[in-house]
């Protein structure tokens, strides 16, 4: 039998479950439908687009070491993939496609759509740490709240700890693979590690050298401290079985324990679970809907002049407008700044955190849809198990928690290099950086009365 490996977030072939089950059959082929117009629409980041080409490109170099026939063929769309899909198995003899299951609305229509149109089977495998359905309340209903959510699944987690699949055995000769062609605007990642063995590198590392830090450090923007793996997650160059699988083998039974520096790092690759979860179970939340519904009330000032300043780290906040800076200069950006810009944007400037959502998207190379979905749903209080709507960070005080020598702050926003202290946080008038766009206490007053609107 010939079966069909469809890569699609799995970019990786070791721990790849769809990989591995095709090799068992018989004889494998692998392909990558790539859909330019569909991250035109998605607004993918030009940064992102060059991390996924280098990444196809390892793992084509990787196929072909292996022996096993890869091609990279342009569908243009969602819509067009059954079309592509079907005429590729008619040309190549293949009698069964097998591909990982992905659980947002798009991603599911379209594979609706391909098991209509194939002339074979499509089987769909599981590729979370978790089923869509593994986790529920006792009566049935999904979780919508976190806390509980995360302790039945480090339950079922150490009660099934997950297995990570071997890398096939080689199926014939290898060869010279062809490399990805260029598709859109690009913004060189080669800072990323993207060839599947220095990210696996990457994760040792953490784990043998940071993880048990993790969670007295991550606050700090100034600290490397985070895994930096958020990008390969992304695409799946790496799995979080790996993940996982590498954070016990290197901490042993502290991963149990969320208040350890591995229990927390566990911790965030739950949330990364649960935020894919909330989409399935509650697809409006992907298609430009609030949660909470109510909130779709609230009376967004949308101010553009203040969103530009935002984009463009020029709010008079340091904090902020370093947070700014780095993903625009980096295509990237700490978490806890990632909370805070996005509170800055929603409860400070009254801007709807759906501006603030596309603009990541547009910026992010880890861009994980569900993940920066329920991020910015939370910071605007509109999400599920979101921040009340009475939490609203002061961007001076975050700022001097966590970033407390200014060494963060200075190095994104240098206009302030000469400031040190009260200074340096709540600095006076410029030349060369702006005063405060927004006063904090007003700002705070506003979003209570516009929360306090909806009742």
């Amino acid at each position: 039998m010939t079966t069909l490996v469809w890569f699609r977030h799995d970019l990786r072939t070791l721990d790849n479950t769809a990989l591995t089950e095709a090799a068992k059959a018989g004889e494998v082929r692998g392909v990558y439908l790539l859909c330019p117009e569909q991250l035109d629409e998605h607004v993918i980041a030009p940064i992102r687009r060059h991390y996924l080409r280098r990444v196809l490109d390892d793992l084509a170099a990787q196929m072909a070491a292996l022996g096993i026939p890869f091609d990279i063929v342009e569908a243009g769309h969602f819509r067009k993939v059954p079309e592509r899909l079907a005429s590729y198995c008619d040309q190549h003899g293949i009698e069964r496609v097998i591909a990982h299951r992905e659980w947002l609305v798009d991603e599911q229509r379209r594979d609706q759509a391909c098991e209509a149109a194939l002339p074979v089977p499509l089987t769909l495998v599981e590729d979370n740490l978790l089923g869509a359905t593994q986790v529920m309340k006792g009566d049935g209903d999904p979780y919508k709240v976190f806390t509980p959510f995360s302790r039945q699944a480090r339950q079922h987690i150490a009660n099934d700890f997950p297995v990570c699949r071997r890398r096939p055995k080689a199926q014939g000769k290898a060869y010279v693979p062809e490399t990805c062609p260029v598709f859109g605007e690009e913004v060189s990642s080669a800072s990323w590690p993207a060839a599947e063995e220095a990210v696996l590198s990457q994760l040792r590392r953490f784990c043998a050298e940071r993880a048990d830090d993790y969670k007295a450090e991550r606050d700090f923007p100034a600290l490397d401290s985070t895994s930096r793996l958020s990008a390969a997650l992304a695409l799946g160059v790496i799995s979080a079985r790996q993940c996982l699988s590498r954070l016990r083998a290197e901490c042993g039974d502290s991963i149990w324990d969320a208040k350890s520096g591995p229990g927390s790092w566990m911790n965030e690759l739950l949330w990364r679970e649960f935020y894919r979860y909330i989409a399935h179970h509650y697809p409006r939340v992907v298609m430009g809907r609030a949660f909470q519904a109510e909130t779709e009330a609230l009376n967004w000032g949308n101010d553009q002049a203040l969103f530009e300043a935002w984009q463009q780290g020029q709010t008079g906040y340091p904090v902020v407008d370093a947070a700014m800076r780095q993903l625009a200069q980096t295509g990237w950006m700490h978490n806890r700044l990632r909370m805070i810009a996005a509170s800055f944007l929603c409860k400070h400037l009254h801007i709807d955190w759906r501006w603030g959502e596309r603009h990541f998207l547009e910026q992010l190379i880890d861009a994980d849809f569900a993940s920066n979905n329920g991020g910015w749903q939370w910071a605007a209080s509109t999400g599920t198990d979101a921040a009340p709507y009475f939490r609203i960070f002061n961007p001076t005080t975050q700022a001097q928690k966590f970033d407390p020598d200014g060494r963060f702050i200075i190095h994104y926003v240098p206009e302030l290099s000469g400031l040190s202290g009260k200074a340096l946080y709540q600095p006076a008038a410029m030349d060369n950086y702006p005063p405060p766009i927004v006063e904090h206490r007003w700002a705070r007053e506003t979003t209570l009365a516009l929360f306090q609107a909806l009742k």
